[in-house]
């Protein structure tokens, strides 16, 4: 294969992957997860066993008023007020997709790894992200008519060398049930020169040698399922660092500096997140989502579960059911509140990690060195289109990262499966050789491979 024809393949796995996105496993009853550390109080609750000052700030009966002219939406003005629905609260989710809801630049760094150890196209991107300056976030969807852009992303690639050069832009799109376009794709590859307009990714198939499908890696609109509140959780662990990388070098946008990093004391919501328990929990809404078979029939995950944090609704756990209503896919994050100015709707994804159980694929990425940013129009005009990426102009060459797996060995561990956890909702039935290879993980405190 010549080397040019490599170098493209490499871009088109890179732009795939831009998504533009530790503390012990908890027990029941006294009793260890998955070999973690022993915590003696079950976190917990059905709807059934919630408090009365927990239920009056949700709403769990009667039908929810509809928007006058969208029926599909809620009447209720976003980002709406307490009591909350379930269907509310998925709303609010949407806001924390791995790409900023808000205009930013951020350096992405991702892997995967097969069971046998191997790393799985590894690469490195600055990415750039413009939002009308007016509005962004979900109250751009929800203002958008069907078909109109919602925002666009252009990642330059930086490693690996291969792909150095090449870019690609993303263009956003609000859909409905006939404008079901969701995003529009051009690549250029420094080794041929040339803009390409690629094809629709299939929303449902996972990307090669990857644990996530562009549904995972972009999002997922709130109108397209059904939702219900299954009750409340705490957790304590989400992303899994190995005893292998006791440390990660990250990087703040705004500052520039680069600073080291214990990995074990990396908290799920980041340094300046005020709703800790006392023990260093986050407490969480857990809610299921249906897919409406009139938006989305046959979908391939047709009943999703959502640990959504209390205060900003941050999805911190999700896990996907396929049509057999068996456990097929986890994904974990780490979040941090990346834009202050926003508040509770600043929280971006820091480390987000996806386990595909049918095939113990993992995939990662980690948003690094992000800074808001507030493009000029003439900036905006000329950067994001297709012309702008044959010039070969990096942007800002200032966004870098270290934070990305360099060796098997360093790989974050398979999440917790938490398998007492909601147990009339959560069918788990994981076959003997996956069982015994997350026994043998937790045992060494990272993943051990097939054959080794």
């Amino acid at each position: 294969m010549s080397r040019s024809r490599i170098a493209c393949c490499v871009l088109l796995i890179c732009g795939v992957l831009v998504f533009p996105h530790f503390v012990p496993g908890v027990g029941a009853e006294g009793e260890t997860n998955e070999g973690q550390a022993v915590r003696a109080e079950r976190t917990w609750k059905t709807v059934e066993e919630m408090s009365e000052e927990e239920l009056a700030q949700v709403q769990l009966e009667g039908d929810t008023p509809r928007h006058a002219q969208i029926s599909y939406l809620p009447a209720e003005a976003y980002p709406f007020v307490p009591p909350y629905t379930a269907e509310e609260m998925g709303y609010r989710a949407m806001e924390f997709t791995p790409r900023t809801r808000w205009s930013s630049v951020v350096a992405n760094s991702w892997a995967s790894i097969a069971p046998q150890g191997v790393l799985l196209n590894p690469g490195t991107s600055i990415t750039f992200v413009n939002y009308d300056p007016e509005t962004s976030g979900v109250r751009k969807v929800l203002s958008a008519a069907p078909g109109e852009e919602i925002y666009r992303s252009l990642s330059q690639a930086i490693a690996p060398p291969a792909a150095e050069g090449g870019q690609w832009l993303a263009i956003r799109y609000r859909t409905d049930k006939e404008k079901i376009t969701k995003e529009e794709r051009f690549a250029y590859s420094s080794s041929i020169r040339r803009v390409r307009h690629q094809a629709p990714f299939r929303r449902q198939s996972n990307f090669p040698n990857m644990a996530l499908t562009p549904d995972d890696a972009w999002g997922r609109d709130a109108w397209e399922f059904s939702w219900r509140l299954v009750g409340t959780d705490v957790l304590y662990q989400t992303v899994r660092f190995p005893n292998t990388r006791p440390t990660v070098i990250l990087r703040g946008g705004e500052t520039g500096q680069s600073r080291t990093v214990q990995t074990a004391n990396i908290k799920l919501m980041g340094e300046v997140f005020p709703h800790y328990t006392l023990d260093g929990g986050v407490e969480c809404y857990v809610v299921e989502a249906i897919a409406r078979t009139e938006w989305l029939p046959d979908y391939y995950m047709p009943r999703l579960l959502y640990w959504l944090e209390k205060s900003s609704f941050y999805p911190l756990r999700g896990e996907q059911y396929g049509p057999d209503g068996e456990l097929d896919h986890i994904e974990v994050r780490l979040a941090e509140l990346f834009n202050p100015a926003l508040e509770e709707l600043g929280y971006g994804t820091l480390f987000i990690s996806h386990w595909d159980l049918r095939t113990d694929i993992m995939s990662y990425l980690v948003n690094d060195s992000h800074r808001v940013m507030d493009w000029k129009p003439e900036e905006a005009t000329v950067f994001f289109s297709p012309d702008f990426m044959r010039r070969q102009w990096y942007l800002d060459t200032s966004i870098k990262t270290q934070a990305a797996v360099s060796h098997p060995d360093e790989y974050f561990m398979r999440p917790a499966v938490e398998a007492d956890k909601f147990p009339n909702e959560r069918p788990i039935n994981l076959p003997p050789d996956m069982a015994a290879r997350i026994e043998a993980q937790n045992a060494a405190g990272r993943l051990v491979f097939d054959g080794t």
